[in-house]
């Protein structure tokens, strides 16, 4: 059987830029810069996990607007907080989603997972004495899975249950109108969390995970 893996690659987002926000007259013109030098990195990246020139890649968009590689058959998802960047790949593993945050993000907490979180999030939140880490779980989690559907921020986040576990790193989710997808949280460096997500494929022994690969550049 062939193996199914993922392959995560995790840059400081400073690295990725040579000019700062000093640098330019206004916000948008920084963010444009900084959405241009990250959709190179991610050609790059990308061009040499297929071994061929940054110039024979192709990409054209879903429905909803999720980028996709038309020239390659090679599946991925990118995205970056504050501090870093993510690129999510897989040959094999369709429908990628992948999100990252700072531990140390100040966050309105109650008031986001009021807004959010399921109704089931909330309360095993609470029973967790609103533990941040936990609250970063799902909420990466919710950002992943609605990332890999395709869909984004067009489906309610309080209408899916991603049934994060206290202490489990992983798990499967549900939801009617994108249907089944697993997910992996992962604690880098203490510092940040970071989730993938994907389309869940079961087989005759039950829902098989793949393999995944971190790369912290």
């Amino acid at each position: 059987m062939v193996t199914r893996q993922i392959e995560i690659h995790v840059q400081a987002l400073a690295q990725l830029l040579e000019q700062s926000k000093t640098d330019f007259a206004d916000l948008s013109s920084f963010n444009h810069y900084k959405k241009e030098q990250i959709k190179q990195y991610r050609n790059v990246l990308l061009a040499e996990r297929l071994r061929c020139p940054v110039e024979a890649l192709s990409f054209s968009k879903h429905e909803y607007g999720k980028p996709f590689l038309s020239s390659h058959l090679l599946h991925f998802n990118h995205t970056h907080s504050q501090l870093y960047y993510v690129l999510a790949m897989s040959e094999r593993v369709k429908d990628l989603g992948v999100d990252v945050e700072e531990l140390d993000r100040k966050v309105r907490f109650d008031a986001l997972a009021q807004h959010a979180f399921h109704a089931e999030e909330y309360q095993t939140w609470q029973q967790q004495d609103q533990d941040p880490e936990y609250w970063f779980r799902v909420w990466t989690t919710k950002e992943a899975v609605l990332k890999a559907s395709g869909l984004g921020i067009r489906l309610d986040l309080n209408s899916l249950n991603t049934q994060v576990h206290p202490s489990h790193q992983g798990g499967i989710c549900s939801h009617p109108l994108i249907g089944t997808f697993a997910y992996q949280n992962f604690i880098l460096n203490q510092t940040i969390v970071l989730t993938v997500a994907w389309r869940a494929e079961q087989s005759c022994r039950g829902f098989q995970f793949p393999q995944i690969q971190i790369i912290q550049h």
